[in-house]
């Protein structure tokens, strides 16, 4: 169960997202480093309209970027972060990440290919103590609410096989991270990568999984 720490959160029922009431926000991590945090503009406002439709959330369209060492983190309970290269946390922004998800947050972090030498540091960083715990298939963020049987491959880049990983906290899971997916690319507009809509559903689908294991746990 999510141990948050904001008042107008703690007010809000964790029942299953398609029984709440409130107006969810998530959020964009901007990193720095030089990779680009600002890749795939159009996924998350995408997923959130995915969510809203099919699941019966509320979750705004309206998704900011947020910086690794800003208090505002905590104004959101999910955190999406991106990109293809260099990602840097210097120790005050590491130990800021560190406090939100520890607090009840929740970062998903998606290699949008070429992030993964440089991710996993910044990670271990945040949390020394912990290394990240490949994922079953059968874990139940695949199927949370679809039945996925797995991470979906989305794109193909060096023939490898999809992975997540999580990063778990006194028993909860505090980060995902998918690698070898593409996951956030199939959530974009359609025209961007011209993925098939069968790929596309498989994204979607997935992405709404996360955010139902999140917000229900």
């Amino acid at each position: 169960m999510h141990r948050w720490i904001l008042p107008f959160l703690l007010s809000l029922s964790l029942a299953p997202l398609a029984q709440t009431n409130g107006t969810y926000k998530i959020a964009v991590l901007k990193y720095s480093g030089g990779g680009d945090y600002y890749a795939n503009p159009t996924a998350l406002p995408n997923l959130a309209q995915f969510c809203n439709q099919n699941l019966g959330t509320q979750i705004s369209k309206d998704v900011p970027y947020v910086e690794v060492g800003s208090k505002d983190l905590y104004l959101y309970p999910f955190v999406h972060m991106t990109g293809h290269g260099n990602v840097v946390f210097s120790r005050s922004e590491a130990n800021n990440l560190r406090d939100y998800l520890i607090a009840g947050g929740f970062l998903h972090i998606d290699d949008n290919y070429g992030m993964d030498e440089y991710v996993r540091g910044e990670i271990k960083k945040v949390f020394p103590e912990y290394d990240l715990q490949e994922l079953p298939s059968n874990h139940e963020i695949f199927s949370a609410h679809y039945q996925l049987g797995g991470l979906p491959k989305i794109h193909e880049h060096d023939g490898k096989r999809p992975q997540a990983f999580g990063v778990f906290h006194e028993g909860r899971m505090v980060l995902l991270y998918t690698f070898e997916t593409d996951l956030s690319d199939g959530w974009e507009d359609q025209r961007v990568h011209n993925d098939s809509e069968d790929k596309r559903q498989q994204a979607l689908k997935m992405g709404a999984n996360i955010l139902y294991y999140v917000y229900t746990r």
